[in-house]
């Protein structure tokens, strides 16, 4: 059995109001390095395999067709990056493993595959990727013309990947 803890850098993370009571640290913690390392080091601590932190590429405006109550009740908005965080979290653990989601609707091949070859370097081979197409329409917001239908996003994540894996294969060979 593999353990891994699950957050996302956010102050609302995934339950409505949470940053309303009064013994929630997320709020003033999620802006802090410090936080992170700590709960990475209570993780590697407690014997989890690894830090999952989920991610959204955008404001959630599904619901009711609009973006207002996501920002009205802080529904995983703000949302920092969490890819930035890895490194620092690898250097004060030892063996806790690291996974971060990362749209392949919104990023160049090229640029995905050297960000995780990177953080594949700097963390000793413990980090993963959460491969989603994201499925929000702030595909405006993120330079795209609209979002792509289901099926389409996911016949372009299949070349995507195949664009990835070559990078990773043959171009940056040891």
């Amino acid at each position: 059995m593999h353990i891994n803890g699950f957050s996302q850098c956010s102050p609302c993370p995934q339950s409505k109001g949470q940053w309303k009571h009064p013994r929630d640290r997320t709020v003033p913690g999620y802006r802090e390095l410090d936080h992170w390392i700590e709960l990475a080091r209570s993780m590697e601590r407690a014997c989890f395999d690894a830090f999952f932190f989920a991610d959204v590429h955008g404001t959630y405006d599904v619901f009711r067709d609009s973006r207002r109550d996501a920002i009205r009740h802080g529904v995983q908005i703000p949302c920092h990056d969490p890819t930035v965080l890895i490194p620092a979290l690898a250097r004060e653990t030892r063996h806790l493993g690291f996974a971060a989601t990362y749209s392949t609707s919104y990023f160049p091949p090229y640029l995905t595959a050297k960000h995780f070859s990177t953080l594949d370097h700097l963390t000793g081979g413990r980090v993963g990727w959460n491969v989603v197409t994201s499925y929000l329409r702030d595909a405006e917001r993120q330079g795209l013309p609209k979002q792509l239908p289901h099926d389409e996003r996911y016949d372009q994540a299949d070349e995507y990947m195949e664009v990835v894996y070559k990078l990773w294969e043959a171009s940056w060979e040891e």
